[in-house]
């Protein structure tokens, strides 16, 4: 894409797949179809809509239809690059942070952020840690990607795993995700649903794998070993939301936390920790439930009611998916953040346009 096209750029400066890097590869296109835009940095995908480092020195121009370009940053290091771009070389840009932290800023990060222009919070919950005026806009999931099962192989028979349903939970094992908190659930349940096999899906950092041992030998010496099974990093995790009855996400402490929706998306129920984002996107009692972060006895008690009745687990299913199509899709998140661009564009130059607001 040539630079004098572009009208916003969207900065990843980490190599290393993340939560962010994911957001930014499903948005981006999705808002392509509305806005130019482009990502700028390493290990993106090559059909993303990107700029090159040596266009970089052409942000010091407008663009062609613009006034200025918009720089979205998500990172401390991305809204300090775009500070510079503004502040140091008067590059025509003004500066857009998301926000997911659910946590009091740093220093630095509150320095940063009252330099932007416009700060969208993922929730309303990150939202009450800012200090300045933001909008809300929800993270969205796309509902072609991340859909119902359709086909043989979404079955959990199909997969050599013991068992009629499949209950899982997805993410990095370490503390902070509560794979401990499923796996003490786990141990405690299985052994009065036969019926039921439990799927733990995600990467094993050096940092954490004496943590993942003692869950295995946790396992082994309840004898569950084939029922409650570690797949490691998958190449592809969608198939695996549709093989399951029921996800479990019962993060200590998450930013916005994705799986959900993306569960959801895909016809499960959910019950999830009141992390992150979790109760604002989980109907409580109609696609799933919610229970209080670190919790394993509340988490085991709310798994217990749908392991018991798995139909009640089809049908918080089914209204999963109808609830993330009408409220948490991929394009509602992008004409959210899209509208952020445009009060930009609209105002008057330099001034701040962030509202409390929802989109």
């Amino acid at each position: 894409m040539r630079t004098a096209e572009v009208e916003v750029v969207v900065p990843n400066f980490k190599r290393r797949l993340s939560g962010v890097t994911s957001s930014i590869v499903q948005l981006v296109p999705e808002q392509a179809a509305q806005v130019r835009i482009a990502a700028l940095g390493p290990g993106l995908p090559g059909d993303l809509p990107k700029l090159g480092w040596r266009q970089v020195p052409g942000l010091l121009r407008r663009p062609s239809r613009r006034r200025f370009r918009i720089w979205h940053a998500r990172r401390n290091v991305e809204m300090l690059a775009g500070v510079i771009l503004k502040s140091l070389f008067r590059a025509p840009v003004r500066l857009v942070f998301t926000s997911a932290a659910q946590r009091h800023h740093t220093w630095l990060t509150r320095f940063l952020i009252r330099r932007m222009d416009a700060v969208i919070a993922t929730s309303g919950r990150s939202g009450r840690f800012l200090k300045v005026p933001y909008t809300v806009v929800m993270h969205g999931v796309d509902c072609e990607r991340f859909h119902p099962p359709g086909e043989a192989e979404d079955g959990l028979q199909g997969t050599g795993l013991p068992g009629r349903y499949g209950v899982g939970c997805f993410g990095r094992i370490r503390p902070q995700k509560g794979t401990d908190l499923f796996v003490g659930a786990m141990v405690r349940l299985l052994p009065d649903f036969p019926d039921w096999t439990a799927v733990i899906a995600g990467r094993v950092t050096a940092q954490h794998r004496e943590f993942h041992q003692r869950l295995l030998d946790r396992i082994s010496a309840a004898g569950l070993g084939e029922r409650i099974v570690f797949l490691g990093e998958v190449p592809d995790i969608r198939p695996w939301y549709r093989r399951l009855r029921l996800h479990v996400a019962p993060s200590r402490n998450e930013g916005f936390g994705l799986t959900p929706l993306e569960a959801m998306a895909s016809r499960t129920a959910v019950v999830a920790s009141d992390a992150g984002a979790h109760a604002e996107v989980i109907a409580e009692g109609r696609t799933g439930a919610v229970v209080p972060a670190g919790d394993g006895a509340a988490l085991t008690e709310s798994m217990r009611r749908y392991l018991a009745q798995p139909d009640l687990a089809a049908a918080h299913g089914r209204n999963a998916r109808a609830h993330v199509e009408s409220s948490f899709s991929l394009d509602n998140e992008a004409r959210g953040v899209n509208a952020v661009y445009d009060r930009l564009w609209q105002d008057s130059p330099g001034s701040p346009c962030g509202t409390q607001s929802r989109v």
